[in-house]
């Protein structure tokens, strides 16, 4: 299909982006790398009057070292993250998670923030946001605030950005020494995620100290899954001594149910691939 018409604004600063925003309200949508956005226009799922393209702001692009965090512009494409040292030494699992994101042509269009704003629960970069500890930059006619991961994603397709803000860009605590690992079950490649896991581990001497893990399409938003991480701690990082624990990731969830799998297939889905990715993560 062809989208509804519409104008089209390329701002050249964050201000001029956001008195756009401002000027039409309702009626304006913001376009990052569009590999989400631009389906729904097709499908005339959404109709805006005016998209504004932040694909000229070259300040929300790039990872910068601020000292105990990396700083990610939020419309830093997804190829980039994928070779950047800094994202491999101190976030290892967002170059794990990134690398089953679709293909190469929508890595080199999509970025971060993008899929973030999206919210949509099947994407994979929610996951990876909570399991991080992630704080999301928003900037509006108010100001900047930050918003953690934890409070970001609201609802399906809904985060705490507002009418007139903008995702500028998101802060990571760095895990230095942290292992990472994104299990994702499809089944077919370069699908959207059935069920996938994001784990961070911090392990000593085969033994599992810290863990986060995040859950992908187990719910309307992505998930941590907090009783599971600290019945982690203190286990040996073997999959006997975590199996039983691992097993339980999926309760208290609600995945939906559709011609992929039912929500139970998907809560004995995330315990499988908990297992999996904490073991991946610890190094086992």
């Amino acid at each position: 299909m062809i989208p509804a018409p519409f104008d089209y604004a390329a701002p050249t600063s964050l201000e001029e982006a956001l008195g756009l925003l401002a000027e039409h309200g309702d009626e304006a949508k913001v376009l990052a790398g569009g590999q989400s956005l631009l389906p729904v226009l097709r499908m005339r799922l959404n109709a805006p009057e005016i998209l504004v393209d932040l694909g000229k702001l070259a300040e929300l692009t790039g990872v910068t070292d601020t000292g105990d965090h990396l700083r990610i512009g939020a419309m830093t494409p997804y190829y980039e993250l994928l070779k950047d040292p800094l994202v491999a030494e101190h976030a290892a699992v967002l170059p794990k998670a990134l690398a089953d994101v679709a293909d190469e042509q929508v890595r080199h269009r999509g970025t971060i923030g993008g899929s973030l704003a999206h919210a949509d629960p099947a994407g994979d970069t929610g996951a990876v946001a909570l399991a991080l500890d992630a704080t999301l930059v928003v900037v509006g006619p108010g100001g900047e605030r930050r918003v953690p991961a934890s409070e970001f994603f609201v609802d399906l397709f809904t985060t705490a950005v507002q009418d007139g803000e903008i995702l500028t860009a998101i802060e990571v605590p760095k895990h230095t020494g942290w292992g990472g690992a994104y299990e994702k079950f499809v089944r077919v490649s370069h699908q959207w995620a059935i069920v996938a896991v994001a784990a961070v581990v911090r392990a000593e001497g085969g033994t599992i100290t810290e863990a986060k893990i995040g859950l992908t399409n187990m719910g309307s938003t992505p998930l941590r899954v907090p009783a599971v991480e600290q019945a982690l701690a203190g286990q040996p990082a073997t999959a006997e001594a975590i199996a039983d624990i691992c097993a339980r990731a999926g309760e208290g969830t609600s995945p939906p149910s559709d011609l992929n799998g039912d929500a139970d297939y998907r809560r004995h889905l995330a315990g499988v691939l908990t297992r999996r990715a904490v073991l991946s993560a610890a190094g086992a």
